[in-house]
């Protein structure tokens, strides 16, 4: 802290005892993990609440607490809420001067708002450019966003078709031994993407768009020779390619068409000694003009808080 920390005092009204237990949480575990993040002291008594830290934090601290006591008059609170709640009003950011413009994607079922600064850019970065890379660990909402992105463009008529791809790399375990036929094989590569599409769109409207072919899900494989016009085209996974798939891949983008590359460099799952196509298009395109690229890291991660730390705990041995 400063040499002159700010004392920021509150009361927050009505006065619910039972409000107010849902606010601090059990054994106060929300009032402790607000003071992690923020670097503040936070004390209470009843509704009465002081909050002791640099200038800039206590008032974030201030505002949150507010917040959070809103939200107890319709859910019970929980740590991951408090998480998310940091994540997606910028808190953070803003003390630490970032952005806090809004930044949502508005699709039939709802509105998907930025959660931090770095979905935020991500997202800018998919509006405005035709290839966009979204790298970083498990749980930042790389797929999510960029389903969500394809459904509004799909939905305002900017693009006429999706096109989802992913390659089918096992992670120990070999295709030619799970039982069913090819598209059975193959479809729980792809199940990320189609539990984004059926949470954006419905189950019944997503089965009947995928058989009109305006919705096409497929393995990277299959997108051998073909060129993709008008299309918004998502390959999850990018970490799994070849540098030969990669290059193939971006290859298929056609007029009018929108890609985003989706991956972590850390979960690659090809044979050992082998250089990901992922990593490799990082090098080759990071000064090509239309090409952006948002790097997520352990702070963006928006699942449970516990995925947070373990993505941080990796990256400390690595």
């Amino acid at each position: 802290m400063s040499a002159h920390p700010a004392s920021i005092a509150l009361a927050l009204e009505p006065h619910d005892n039972e409000r107010l237990a849902n606010l601090c949480g059990q054994f106060d575990e929300h009032l402790r993990l607000l003071e992690q993040r923020l670097g503040v002291e936070i004390n209470n008594r009843g509704n009465r609440f002081t909050v002791i830290g640099e200038p800039d934090a206590a008032q974030a601290a201030g505002e949150t607490l507010r917040a959070l006591y809103d939200a107890t008059r319709d859910e019970v609170l929980t740590p991951a809420d408090v998480h998310l709640y940091l994540q997606s009003a910028g808190v953070e950011a803003r003390m630490a001067g970032g952005e806090d413009e809004p930044v949502t994607v508005r699709t039939r079922r709802g509105t998907i708002r930025a959660r931090g600064p770095n979905q935020a850019v991500y997202l800018r970065n998919i509006r405005d450019t035709d290839l966009t890379f979204g790298i970083g660990p498990a749980g930042t909402g790389k797929t999510w966003l960029a389903v969500a992105s394809a459904v509004q463009a799909l939905e305002q008529g900017t693009v006429r078709r999706l096109v989802l791809v992913r390659p089918a790399v096992e992670a120990g375990e070999r295709l030619g031994f799970l039982p069913g036929d090819m598209s059975q094989k193959i479809d729980p590569y792809l199940r990320p993407m189609y539990d984004a599409l059926y949470e954006m769109l419905g189950f019944e409207k997503v089965a009947r768009l995928i058989e009109r072919n305006v919705i096409e899900v497929a393995p990277l494989a299959f997108m051998r020779g073909r060129t993709l016009n008008e299309a918004f085209i998502i390959m999850d996974e990018a970490q799994n390619t070849t540098i030969e798939q990669m290059k193939m891949f971006l290859t298929r983008i056609g007029f009018g068409s929108r890609a985003v590359v989706t991956g972590d460099v850390t979960q690659s799952d090809l044979p050992r000694g082998q250089t990901s196509g992922l990593r490799h298009a990082i090098e080759v395109l990071k000064e090509v003009e239309g090409v952006a690229f948002t790097f997520f890291t352990a702070r963006d991660v928006v699942r449970h808080p516990l995925v947070q730390r373990i993505v941080q705990a990796y990256d400390r041995m690595d």
